[in-house]
């Protein structure tokens, strides 16, 4: 007896009614979901601030020549690394070490008058204390042989009376003697003794006369040596002073010269030390057009070294990016060469925007003004210590995303 299969059973058709209400509930329930996560999104991204115009900046040091001069030898390539210290290019120092060798030869000759003339200021005091003692001495000798005149011609003078006392009396005798005579009252010896007497008083007043003015003479001549001396006395003071200054003066010019020209030596020796030029920074050497042979003017670029171990983000905010934006916040750096993150902090924000800082700013107040949101740079900092750091190269693009608040 063969047996009949079961027949399965129609399903139960949903009423357009059913369709309609779940075809709702799935697009409430993704619209709800939509708008949960794009709140969620919200919250999390109103605590942060990003941009994508951003770069890496750094420190290019252009290394120029300080000196003309001629390329003998270049020590280094681009994308070279040097450390502080490193040769980078030697100039032909020929020229320089014979500027040198003269600048020594003209210091040991200004030395040398400086040693010539150095002992001639004490040497120059010493004669002046010597003239003016001297001169000294010769006034106080005029003045004492004055003096001693002085007294001689008192003496002379005194004596003069005293003869001319005793002529007087000798005359007077011989006056009445010759009356004796002629009256035959006294003898003739004795009349001859009077007269006798008589002439020598008179001859004694005529000598003592011209001892008197001797002396007077004697008297003017000490008075004139006096003034002599004294002027020369006054000479050598007034000249001393001056002598001795003209000595100092010399000796002070030849030392000045020999300052001078030590200051030539040492600028001889600076130009000669700027013929080897080294790197005064450490870093990655770029754009260098120092070749063998070329003859440079000073200031004249040779190279520029890129200093890697100092890097920053410059970070180009929009001006209404910068109402909570504040120095120290943390930052996170995505680097798109690397494709990795960095960790930072915002260390300053730019003075002015960048439209302002431009070569052409623009000048809104010609009429042709359109409201443009600005952009104003903000530096953020690297935090240092993190692996990758010296893979970074100034102008690499960045975007930093600053977290404004906790």
């Amino acid at each position: 007896m063969i047996e009949q299969a079961p027949t399965r059973s129609a399903p139960l058709r949903a009423s357009p009614t059913q369709k309609r209400k779940r075809a709702f509930l799935i697009f409430f329930s993704v619209l709800l979901a939509i708008a949960a996560a794009g709140f969620l999104y919200w919250l999390h991204e109103r605590n942060f601030e990003s941009t994508d115009d951003a770069q890496v900046d750094g420190h290019l040091n252009p290394i120029s020549a300080r000196i003309d001069g001629t390329v003998t030898k270049v020590y280094v390539e681009n994308n070279q690394a040097v450390n502080v210290g490193d040769p980078l290019v030697d100039l032909d120092p020929r020229d320089y070490q014979v500027a040198l060798d003269q600048a020594l030869s003209q210091l040991a000759q200004a030395r040398s008058m400086v040693t010539a003339e150095r002992p001639n200021v004490p040497i120059t005091k010493v004669q002046n204390v010597t003239n003016i003692s001297s001169a000294e001495a010769e006034v106080a000798a005029a003045k004492a042989a004055l003096e001693a005149a002085e007294r001689d011609r008192q003496a002379y003078a005194a004596r003069l009376a005293q003869s001319e006392a005793t002529n007087a009396k000798a005359q007077s005798d011989l006056a009445r003697y010759r009356i004796l005579i002629e009256k035959e009252e006294v003898s003739q010896q004795e009349y001859d003794q009077v007269a006798s007497a008589a002439k020598e008083s008179a001859a004694a007043v005529a000598a003592n006369q011209a001892s008197l003015q001797a002396a007077a003479q004697l008297v003017e001549q000490r008075r004139a040596e006096v003034a002599q001396a004294e002027s020369r006395l006054a000479q050598y003071q007034r000249i001393a002073r001056q002598v001795l200054a003209i000595r100092t003066a010399t000796v002070q010019s030849n030392e000045a010269n020999v300052q001078a020209a030590e200051a030539q030596v040492e600028q001889a020796k600076l130009k000669l030390a700027y013929c080897h030029i080294v790197a005064p920074v450490a870093g990655i050497v770029m754009n260098r057009v120092a070749e063998v042979g070329a003859h440079i003017a000073a200031g004249q670029a040779l190279l520029t070294i890129v200093q890697i171990n100092d890097l920053w983000v410059t970070a180009n905010f929009k001006e209404t990016q910068l109402r909570h934006l504040r120095p120290g916040q943390p930052a996170t750096i995505h680097v798109d060469a690397l494709g990795r993150d960095f960790q930072g902090y915002v260390d300053s924000v730019g003075g002015s925007t960048g439209a302002v800082a431009s070569v052409l700013p623009p000048e809104n107040a010609t009429g042709n003004y359109v409201k443009v949101v600005q952009r104003i740079p903000v530096r953020i900092r690297f935090k240092p210590d993190q692996k990758g750091l010296l893979q970074l190269r100034p102008g690499m693009s960045v975007e930093p995303q600053v977290r404004i608040r906790n």
